[in-house]
């Protein structure tokens, strides 16, 4: 039987006795943490393990958002504090080589964090414009204000990721830079045109379509959909994700819990899915909400595990890395 088309995260430090049985029972693909769930190095590696305890399968994902600068669920002084994205636009500047050069050097030091953690997916690059305006929750998160910039660090970071054994997820698409509230809070309506998101707001993701995971923006684009998020809407999907992007790799929703979003858990989810996302994405770890969306989720599709074994591929077989020299690298880079 495949596992139910849902990532989920979990409530505190610990796997508890309500999430054993509830992970046991549903068999959620993988997990996702979030600094309220890492305290150590070796608490984390427990519970990554007890995680993957609860449904049977050594491989299941382990999501983590370790971005650097402000979106690091990782911190110090147990993890390094790694550089904003915007640090490496800046730096291409002066420098496009060293900057693509440090991105992937950093994309190294990341994956081997994490996966000495038990952690094989990293939410990372963020490939949405930085734009003049628009709401701080991108800002330098962003590498740059510059499209192609933007697709080539990308490039690096997933070069990165992919070496050191991690997967990496490009988002927020089809581009979370213009909007003008945080989709964490509210719904950001987009209203460009169509040909002016597809000359620049979706140029790093179609530069990246080849990218073998990728997570959707909880953002109205008028020009495309009026009625629907890209999360929930079939026609940004089918038409500029799967289509005008050429993406088709793994696509799994922003967080369902986010309040971009209508309606309940379970249609969030239930939406999400029949749009075209192949796994659904629910943060919190609260029980009510899990046990919702879990009861309108079905099993992976056919396509979906397709994607998930293409994606898997892809992976290197990292060998042991000199972090200390690769630091010094990335220092002296990042140094100019």
């Amino acid at each position: 039987m495949a596992p139910q088309a849902v990532i989920f995260g979990c409530e505190g430090l610990i796997v508890t006795d309500w999430e054993r049985d509830f992970f046991t029972r549903i068999n959620p693909l993988g997990f996702i943490l979030f600094a309220r769930n890492c305290e150590t190095p070796d608490q984390v590696r427990t519970l990554v393990a007890d995680l993957r305890a609860c449904v049977g399968r050594a491989d299941a994902p382990v999501l983590i958002d370790q971005e650097g600068g402000r979106v690091a669920r990782l911190k110090p002084p147990h993890w390094r504090a790694a550089p904003a994205p915007a640090r490496f636009g800046a730096i291409a500047e002066a420098d496009r080589d060293h900057a693509c050069r440090a991105a992937e050097l950093n994309a190294r030091l990341l994956a081997a964090e994490v996966r000495d953690l038990g952690i094989t997916v990293d939410c990372v690059p963020l490939l949405d414009l930085r734009i003049a305006g628009a709401d701080a929750v991108i800002g330098d998160r962003a590498f740059s204000t510059d499209a192609d910039l933007i697709a080539v660090l990308g490039r690096a970071v997933c070069d990165g990721m992919l070496a050191g054994g991690v997967m990496p997820v490009v988002k927020h698409m089809p581009g979370h830079g213009r909007a003008q509230v945080d989709s964490h809070h509210a719904l950001p309506v987009v209203d460009t045109s169509k040909s002016e998101l597809e000359a620049t707001d979706f140029r790093p993701f179609a530069a990246l379509a080849d990218a073998p995971w990728g997570m959707t923006a909880h953002v109205v684009y008028t020009a495309i959909d009026p009625q629907a998020p890209a999360t929930t809407s079939r026609r940004i999907i089918d038409e500029v994700i799967r289509g005008f992007i050429g993406f088709d790799g793994v696509l799994v929703s922003d967080d369902l819990s986010m309040q971009a979003l209508q309606g309940g858990l379970a249609d969030r989810a239930a939406a999400s899915l029949a749009a075209g996302c192949d796994i659904a994405l629910h943060c919190n770890g609260k029980a009510a909400e899990m046990t919702a969306v879990a009861e309108a989720v079905p099993a992976l599709t056919d396509a979906a595990q397709r994607r998930l074994a293409a994606a898997v591929v892809r992976l290197g077989l990292p060998p042991s890395v000199d972090i200390p020299a690769m630091q010094a690298q990335l220092d002296t880079l990042m140094a100019g």
